[in-house]
């Protein structure tokens, strides 16, 4: 692969490019009582400034906050119960479309409707020596708490609505077997799968209910064994002759040395057929979600910690060819982060500031374009729509929703616009947690949620009406009989897990 990355400089003897290093700045202190005070659930300083202040164009940047103790507020995981849901927009409605998976992470919608999720997880390392002991011991409670600590399932799951009513009633494994397995993207006969160590294929004819054929690798991607960030998101060109994939940074702000981070905070693109690949642009420290607006490729990007509750706000941008967008030395454009060192003055001279803010430690994952959507009233098709996580590290959190941003003209215009909320409790415990989003084939929102193990679909009131779908007329009825004689899985027929 070529790393034509701008973080690393050239060898003294040409050819490959060796990485620069940086001070690992890590203090050894605080893993014993920064990560003490994490199990009071609730450390650190506070937010000075409202959750919604950190969106848009121009968000204020505050004076770094650095705390003795990083501030840490998790929300504990705890399912949805029976009937419970998200709220959903004025004008719209939300409904389960499967539940009973196991971490659904990622989604990807296939031309005839059917719907791919990517149940998938962290992949299993050796631990580190900085987690050894105490730290480890809390670190490991931390992820348990936030529901993040279940193995993963490392597999694709395809789901049909075969009589359209809105609901999965047919499931079946399409792919097991793999490594961490997140991005998704067909071309032609095709299924592309990023896992976070390779891209890999799969034949795929439409109407297929399983891989029809062996597992073959396209090309490796920056992976173990620290792989901090593991999710590498996937996106075709619109032709299908290159594939970009995201690849997030093996730490907070390279406190591991930038030997640990060759090839990664990058979108990496490769040529389809040859599995050639090159850095597309550089320094978005964990880019996730990826879409196109038009011609311009979008992504969304989990910004740094450590800096406060009031810093560093997550964001969505656009991606150029050869782009720098700062990480680790700058945030937002060209704001100095003076915990990197050596600084590199050249390089945050060069570094872009992204298009649009999406809120401090909302952990920004999905993003998909509104294009086709039908949800109607503000939820217009120029605009991106985006799931938020949710916070660990700010007090009091933020995210734990999905949201539209709207688009004027090719660039984002206004402020975002709520979809789904209360996936928090009154209590502070996490019902659920979106992450992927996508259009399905009738214009409703799809919404992954990991913690809730739930896809939600998210329909406007107005197509709802039109479609009939929430009372299925006679043919319907029997199409469902024909299903259930089908060799699928019933997916009402399993329970909702719990983990």
């Amino acid at each position: 692969m070529n790393t034509s990355n701008p973080l690393t400089a050239p060898s003294r003897h040409g050819g490959a490019a060796t990485p620069q290093s940086t001070t690992n700045h890590s203090s050894p202190a605080w893993p014993l009582f920064a990560l003490a005070g994490l199990v009071l659930s609730a450390c650190g300083e506070s937010a000075k400034l409202q959750a919604d202040t950190g969106y848009g164009v121009d968000p204020p940047l505050p004076t770094p906050v650095e705390t003795w103790i990083p501030t840490v507020r998790i929300a504990q995981a705890q399912s949805w119960a029976e009937g419970e849901a998200p709220t959903a927009a004025t004008g719209t409605k939300v409904r389960r479309f499967a539940d009973g998976l196991d971490h659904p992470r990622w989604l990807h919608v296939l031309p005839n409707g059917d719907v791919l999720v990517a149940e998938t997880n962290a992949p299993q390392r050796p631990l580190r020596d900085e987690l050894q002991g105490f730290r480890g011991k809390v670190m490991g409670w931390a992820m348990k708490r936030a529901g993040a600590a279940t193995p993963s399932a490392n597999r694709i799951t395809l789901l049909r609505d075969a009589d359209g009513d809105g609901t999965a009633e047919q499931r079946t494994v399409f792919l097991e077997n793999l490594n961490s397995p997140f991005g998704m993207a067909l071309v032609g006969n095709e299924l592309f799968i990023a896992n976070t160590d390779a891209l890999v294929k799969v034949p795929y004819q439409t109407g297929d209910t399983q891989a029809s054929g062996p597992v073959s690798k396209v090309a490796d991607l920056p992976g173990g064994p620290l792989n901090h960030h593991w999710t590498k998101g996937l996106l075709a060109s619109a032709d299908g002759s290159r594939l970009y994939v995201s690849v997030g940074s093996n730490s907070n702000v390279a406190e591991h040395g930038m030997g640990h981070e060759e090839g990664r905070a990058a979108i990496w693109e490769f040529n389809r057929a040859s599995g050639t690949g090159r850095i597309f642009a550089s320094g978005l420290r964990n880019p996730v979600g990826m879409a196109w607006q038009g011609d311009t490729l979008w992504t969304s990007v989990n910004e740094r910690d450590e800096l406060g509750s009031d810093l560093v706000p997550d964001y969505m941008t656009s991606v150029r060819d050869g782009g720098f967008y700062g990480w680790p030395y700058s945030y937002h454009g060209q704001t100095v982060d003076t915990r990197p060192q050596p600084p590199r003055p050249d390089l945050v001279a060069k570094a872009i500031k992204p298009d649009y803010a999406l809120g401090n430690h909302t952990a920004s994952l999905g993003l998909a374009s509104a294009q086709g959507n039908t949800l109607g009233g503000p939820f217009g098709v120029n605009g991106m729509f985006v799931g938020q996580h949710g916070s660990w590290n700010r007090n009091p959190p933020s995210g734990y929703k999905v949201i539209y941003v709207p688009f004027s003209g090719a660039l984002p215009s206004g402020r975002p616009v709520d979809v789904l909320t209360d996936f928090l409790d009154d209590d502070g415990k996490a019902r659920g947690r979106p992450v992927g989003v996508a259009i399905d084939g009738k214009g409703a929102l799809l919404v992954a949620d990991d913690v809730g193990n739930v896809i939600w679909r998210v329909v406007g009131e107005a197509a709802q009406a039109s479609s009939g779908t929430d009372q299925p007329g006679p043919l319907v009825r029997v199409a469902r009989v024909i299903a259930s004689l089908l060799p699928f899985s019933d997916t009402s027929s399993e329970p909702t897990s719990q983990r």
